[in-house]
């Protein structure tokens, strides 16, 4: 696939703020901007409002695992449905600080992709209107998708 067009997103970002675009990877037809993490909702805003990304298809995270720095990645999957383009932005970070801004402000699906996120991997989405696990008990001890999680999990209650 002909990822020429979707470069063009990327230098209409880097022309906007050049902070805002710390790499970019081009694989599979795809482009994935790494973002900063102070910079998610400026960019978001800017793709949204001013070049049709109307569209939050998917919001997931990742795990690198406990030796790596930094620790965890925040996927943001955008669509326009005007001209029919897909980017995906990329925000890293680390095991002691694994925060980041909601963007539930600009796209309401984000809520529960964002909820989904910190219920299985810990990541915290600052302002998040109702950040409470999904998927889990609330009760539930840790984040089971995290890399340093028990292979055979916790098993809080009896089966019996």
């Amino acid at each position: 696939m002909n990822t020429e067009p979707l470069h063009n997103f990327v230098e209409k970002l880097k022309a906007q703020n050049s902070s805002w675009v710390a790499d970019v990877k081009d694989a599979l037809g795809e482009v994935t901007i790494t973002v900063p993490r102070e910079a998610i909702i400026d960019v978001c805003n800017f793709l949204k409002g001013e070049q049709d990304f109307d569209l939050l298809a998917d919001l997931c995270g990742s795990d690198c695992g406990p030796e790596e720095d930094p620790r965890f990645e925040v996927n943001y999957h955008l669509f326009s449905t005007t001209h029919y383009n897909r980017l995906r932005l990329k925000v890293l970070l680390m095991e002691d600080e694994p925060n980041v801004e909601s963007v539930t402000s600009l796209w309401k699906t984000a809520n529960w992709h964002e909820r989904e996120t910190y219920d299985l991997l810990g990541i915290v989405f600052d302002n998040h209107p109702d950040l409470r696990r999904i998927l889990l008990p609330s009760d539930f001890d840790g984040h089971a998708l995290r890399k340093d999680y028990p292979l055979r999990g916790y098993e809080p209650y009896s089966l019996s």
